[in-house]
């Protein structure tokens, strides 16, 4: 007897050994649960055919169409046979669109027997264009016959279903839709034994259909009707177990201890706040309190802070920060790169003013030290912050990666900042909170705006606060886009501009894809692009030179990359800061956190080659003083594609929460949720976050109940079930990202 559960049996027990190695080499899928869960693409109606004129370029397609014509044609060649090659070219139809497909050499024979005209097939293989004509050479095929019952070697498997619709599966060059779906026909029979994760009194309360019923619908459904209940559920399982481990992780955080962190009257963060000369916006007061609550507590904060670009964030963290230390805490501040650090550092030093000299002379009573710990600083130096940390001395740390190594050891560290979260792993985060006698509190900082559903699915263990308003003082931004490639003489004004700002006493940034000097073409273009266009990206050390020679002569240039030695980025960035350059040209290292009221112009170079929210990142740099800003974003893309749109979109609006969403629905979710947070991503198959919002937000209060009456589950073994597979999946997430 077969003890393993039948969902959990291995792949190579069912199809054999060849056929599971190819599945789970090119699709991930080893157990029958796996593929079970690998729900077809989209759905062809039997009789009806594919729209052959919307098929993506150097894409892997699987169509059905109709046989118009083939021919075979006979040509000399040294290489075959008797001197004389084969190729039969056969035209396929939607009845309104054509693709061409070709078969070479030995590969002909078959097809030239099988493809005569009349007959429907689905065809599979990568789109290419040749001579004008959208072609697919040598495709994989799959004969459908007009009566499921009629016999046919090739249409008998595909057919063995006599349903209205036919499943197109995601699939690989080696891997056929029909061959999937031949899988499947395979191993559907154990479905019944699927463990259902939702519990029934939640199932039947919302008329949600059972998981084996639902697993038979989306891949044998007689109607559409029988998809849509299929999705329906399914969406469900996804939302429910995922909140339910994000439910978990909340619980679990909150039995933790943590130390009440609460600010003494007239020290360090009255003093500070007496030396500010501005006021604190609505937003700040209100966000900084929800803060203090949560840091009075016996519990760890565990709070998201997100905020437009601007907001004044680093100004809410960093009365947090001062709020910790004042109650006798360490407070450290993590940032994703040394420039940001620095930036970050040398701010914080800047705001404190006299309160960062702690142990100096001239430093105020209720003075700290802020010291700034990164990879490259030189052996005495970080020697000197390593002691500072240890001692207590140093209230504050700002730092990279460097914070999370073995030997940084804190006197008693009460408040970890994270500042881009979706730049850092959760098991990075976790290994800084280890740092402290107790859990630390957790505050996380991201200027990319996130749309609600997608905070509820990536930062669900995190409570949320928004800063929606921007401080008085900051100036609006007018954004263009600048068509180069249609008309020149745009670009030549936008220099004309970036002039016009530096007379002005002002100063610009340039913003280029890449360095420079790698290799020709290695620009990254990002998922929603065409590929129209294949001249590599524009470099940094390329543009600044044509600049500092041609339509910038005169002006003070200066360069600011990754790869340049940490000490000489701050010297850049310090020279900019003061006044001593007129134009920085750089790349996305200014991204975050850079700080120039001075600086009022930037032109993004190749700004089709970002992505929506990190171009609303970038233009945050500019308009942050008295004078307004200026954002030019020069493209090469014809006015009707797709990226152009994103440009205009960008140019239109400076509401980020409203540009996260558009960036949702044009970019590939994963992009958006993988990066966001390991793991988070790797069970969403069905689940669309924009679209599903109400489930999610329900699938929430439902988890949080269900979680905080019975945090163990117990009685619910598929729930369980399901959510071992999810968290391997996480734990799998970890490993690959390092």
């Amino acid at each position: 007897m077969d003890l393993v559960p039948a969902l959990e049996r291995p792949l190579k027990n069912v199809l054999g050994a060849a056929t599971a190695k190819v599945m789970a080499e090119h699709l991930g899928l080893h157990t029958v649960g796996d593929l079970l869960h690998h729900y077809p693409r989209r759905y062809e109606e039997r009789g009806q055919l594919t729209h052959l004129a919307d098929l993506p370029m150097d894409e892997h397609v699987t169509v059905v169409a109709q046989v118009a014509d083939a021919r075979l044609h006979t040509f000399a060649s040294a290489r075959a046979p008797r001197g004389k090659g084969q190729r039969l070219e056969v035209t396929i139809t939607d009845g309104s669109g054509r693709v061409q497909l070709v078969f070479f050499g030995n590969g002909v024979h078959k097809p030239h027997k099988d493809l005569l005209p009349g007959t429907r097939a689905m065809f599979a293989g990568k789109v290419s264009v040749f001579n004008r004509r959208l072609q697919l050479a040598h495709p994989a095929y799959e004969l459908l016959r007009g009566d499921p019952d009629e016999p046919g070697e090739q249409g008998e498997a595909v057919e063995s279903w006599a349903g209205a619709l036919i499943p197109l599966y995601p699939a690989t060059a080696k891997l056929e839709s029909w061959k999937i779906g031949k899988a499947v026909q395979t191993v559907l029979p154990g479905v019944q034994e699927a463990l259902d994760p939702l519990p029934d009194a939640l199932r039947e309360g919302r008329g949600l259909v059972s998981l084996p019923e639902a697993l038979v619908k989306i891949h044998r459904p007689q109607t559409k009707a029988d998809v849509a209940d299929a999705r329906a559920r399914l969406k469900w399982d996804e939302a429910f177990v995922l909140q339910v481990a994000l439910a978990r992780r909340r619980h679990t955080d909150a039995q933790l201890p943590a130390v009440p962190r609460v600010p003494r009257p007239d020290g360090l963060l009255t003093a500070f706040d007496d030396r500010l000369p501005f006021t604190l916006t609505e937003g700040q007061q209100r966000v900084s309190r929800e803060i203090f609550d949560d840091l009075a507590t016996e519990h760890p904060m565990h709070r998201l802070l997100q905020g437009e670009v601007g907001s004044g964030k680093t100004m809410v963290a960093l009365r947090a920060m001062l709020a910790v230390v004042d109650a006798g805490g360490q407070a450290a501040l993590l940032a994703p790169t040394e420039v940001l650090a620095q930036q970050h550092h040398r701010s914080v030093t800047e705001m404190m003013g006299e309160l960062a000299e702690g142990g100096m002379l001239g430093g105020s009573e209720h003075a700290t030290k802020a010291v700034l710990l990164t990879g490259s600083m030189g052996a005495a130096a970080r020697r000197q912050a390593l002691l500072d940390l240890v001692t207590g001395e140093a209230g504050i740390v700002i730092g990279t990666h460097a914070l999370i190594e073995d030997k940084v050891q804190f006197h008693d560290l009460g408040l970890v900042v994270v500042d881009e979260q979706h730049r850092f792993g959760v098991e990075q985060r976790d290994a800084l909170r280890g740092k402290g006698k107790q859990p630390p509190h957790l505050l996380v900082m991201t200027a990319t705006p996130i749309p609600r559903t997608v905070a509820m699915t990536v930062f669900g263990d995190l409570e949320t606060s928004v800063l929606d308003q921007l401080p008085a003082g900051r100036s609006p931004i007018a954004s263009h886009v600048v068509p180069a490639a249609d008309k020149p003489h745009f670009l030549a004004r936008a220099w004309e501009r970036v002039r016009e700002e530096v007379a002005a006493g002002h100063q610009a940034y340039v913003v280029c894809p890449r360095i420079g000097d790698e290799e020709e073409g290695t620009g990254k273009r990002t998922p929603a692009q065409d590929d129209a266009e294949k001249r590599p990206p524009l470099a940094v050390l390329d543009v600044a030179d044509q600049l500092a020679k041609g339509p910038l002569q005169g002006l003070r240039v200066e360069v600011l990359h990754g790869r340049m030695a940490p000490d000489d980025k701050d010297a850049v960035m310090r020279r900019f800061a003061a006044g001593d350059a007129d134009v920085l040209v750089a790349t996305t290292v200014i991204e975050v956190g850079v700080n120039v009221p001075n600086a009022t112009a930037m032109v993004i170079m190749d700004a089709d080659r970002f992505g929506v929210s990190q171009l609303h990142q970038l233009r945050g740099r500019v308009g942050r003083g008295a004078a307004p800003g200026v954002c030019l974003l020069v493209t090469e893309m014809p006015e009707a594609s797709p990226a152009r749109q994103r440009l205009n979109a960008v140019a239109a609006t400076l509401d980020g929460f409203e540009l996260s969403r558009i960036d949702l629905e044009q970019r590939r979710e994963g992009d958006v949720l993988g990066q966001a947070q390991s793991g988070a991503r790797s069970s969403l198959r069905v689940l669309e976050v924009i679209e599903d919002e109400e489930i999610i937000a329900e699938a929430r209060q439902e988890a949080t109940a269900l979680v905080a009456a019975d945090p163990d589950l117990t009685g619910l073994p598929g729930l369980r079930t399901a959510l071992d597979a999810l968290l391997d999946e996480e734990r799998e997430q970890y490993l690959e990202k390092g």
